[in-house]
């Protein structure tokens, strides 16, 4: 089954499951824990980066108004973005008060500037721009004067104006500062890319979260779409029912979350199909140690 037949006969599966009255059992939303608190954590959350850009076109923004719905309707909780990625937190900000039903926001965004009182106001512009009380998570994007936003985090948190601190990057050239600094450093938090096509995280940066119990949010789990080009036109192995798999999608997701240092993953999107799809992901049984490796050897045969 292809990943389109797929999506279409989940969505009716998804949709039966959510109707009022139903007595079909529902797989439960696999959480993990946030090292430095034991907090519960979905494994699967939302990103915004290249998606949430809707600008003023109101045709994206009802579509990212279904996909924001769908999100916490199934269980959804973490929603990253960054002020670097253009009008995703006013977006953000205008679809939060939309949404009906449970609402399990971990409101996570990123300090993307250079300077103490810079940061700081731009923090409290994305916290206007949200719409928040406060951020659960503030991470230091991409390392960016990482040092002065450090202070004022570790500030913050302990004045209760944000929950968590954290640290980003998106670029294996900064593995060896990163590295450097979780050795040197306390975060409750580190955000880099992990997925099928790029493990280079396991070799250093994945073993320091776990020695220094730090919560691991992986970017680009589908590698900007490359993963989905690269198994194009091919089968999806039978064996992946194994651990509840049925699409290409999940099968990405399912391997990068099913690391044990991986606290969740953040794919992002803007049409609904893919996100119910991506949130199936997130429930049923997660690869084991073995069957990991089994799907590397699968995807580098291809």
């Amino acid at each position: 089954m292809n990943r389109r037949r797929f999506i279409q006969a989940a969505t009716s599966l998804t949709a039966a499951l959510l109707l009022p009255g139903t007595t079909a059992a529902q797989p439960q939303t696999i959480r993990k824990a946030i090292p430095s608190s034991g907090e519960l954590l979905p494994v699967i959350g939302l990103g915004t980066s290249r998606t949430f850009e809707a600008g003023g076109s109101s045709a994206l923004l009802m579509q990212l108004q279904e996909v924001m719905q769908a999100f916490f309707d199934m269980g959804g909780g973490m929603i990253d973005s960054s002020p670097m990625y253009g009008s995703a937190q006013r977006v953000i900000g205008q679809l939060l008060p939309r949404m009906t039903g449970d609402r399990n926001l971990f409101a996570a965004t990123n300090v993307w500037t250079d300077g103490r009182d810079s940061g700081i106001r731009q923090m409290e512009d994305s916290r206007q721009q949200w719409g928040i009380q406060r951020f659960d998570l503030m991470q230091i994007h991409n390392l960016v004067d990482w040092e002065t936003h450090l202070e004022t985090l570790q500030q913050m948190k302990a004045d209760g104006a944000i929950r968590y601190l954290g640290i980003t990057t998106s670029h294996g050239r900064y593995h060896s500062a990163l590295q450097d600094i979780l050795q040197r450093h306390s975060f409750d938090f580190v955000q880099l890319t992990y997925n099928l096509g790029n493990r280079e995280a396991e070799s250093r940066l994945l073993p320091i979260a776990r020695e220094r119990g730090i919560a691991v949010i992986a970017n680009r789990p589908f590698q900007r779409g490359s993963l989905f080009r690269r198994v194009k036109g091919k089968p999806l192995p039978a064996w992946a029912a194994e651990f509840d798999c049925a699409s290409w999608g999940q099968f990405f997701l399912k391997f990068t979350v099913s690391h044990p240092t991986i606290t969740c993953a953040i794919p992002a999107t803007t049409k609904l199909k893919h996100l119910q799809d991506n949130m199936l992901a997130g429930r049923g049984r997660l690869p084991s140690a073995e069957q990991r490796k089994q799907m590397i050897d699968y995807f580098e045969s291809i």
